[in-house]
């Protein structure tokens, strides 16, 4: 059975895509299981949705192959902390756990900005684990900034 470093660097192969395409790089991955059953990466630009995160995708895709929109077994690898958007889906799709990689200080719902997962006034909470492959999900995120700050284009 795969374990979260292994996941996680699927959701980082992820992230990678979403950068190539001028995406902030963002990978997201549902496992239920020992299976990948939904995946994405950040897509907001090119779908003009500004819902597209890494993880909305990952999760209707993961939906949509388990024919169904609860996922309580599931397990949702993500490269970034999410925001509050999406644990709020998350929260919806009564997901099992939440595993990522960078902190993110700035709008993150799992610990950092709000700790939405543990809310004991919502109906559902999940297991929050974070920093697993943090060094390469934060160098990725920095050196995409970094190259935009340089081409001018960082306030896309």
């Amino acid at each position: 059975m795969p374990t979260d470093v292994e996941y996680m660097r699927r959701a980082l192969e992820l992230a990678h895509r979403a950068a190539g395409q001028g995406e902030v790089p963002v990978g997201a991955l549902v496992v239920i299981g020992d299976e990948a059953v939904g995946e994405g990466w950040n897509r907001p630009i090119a779908s003009r949705d500004p819902t597209a995160h890494a993880e909305i995708v990952a999760l209707r895709a993961a939906a949509a192959a388990q024919n169904n929109y609860r996922l309580t077994a599931s397990t949702l690898y993500v490269t970034l902390e999410p925001c509050a958007m999406c644990v709020g889906a998350l929260l919806q799709a009564r997901t099992a756990r939440v595993v990522f990689g960078a902190w993110d200080p700035k709008a993150g719902a799992c610990g950092s900005l709000f700790d939405l997962p543990r809310d004991r006034r919502l109906a559902h909470r999940m297991d929050v684990f974070g920093g697993v492959c943090s060094e390469e999900s934060s160098a990725l995120l920095r050196r995409f900034f970094e190259s935009r700050r340089r081409s001018g284009t960082a306030g896309d």
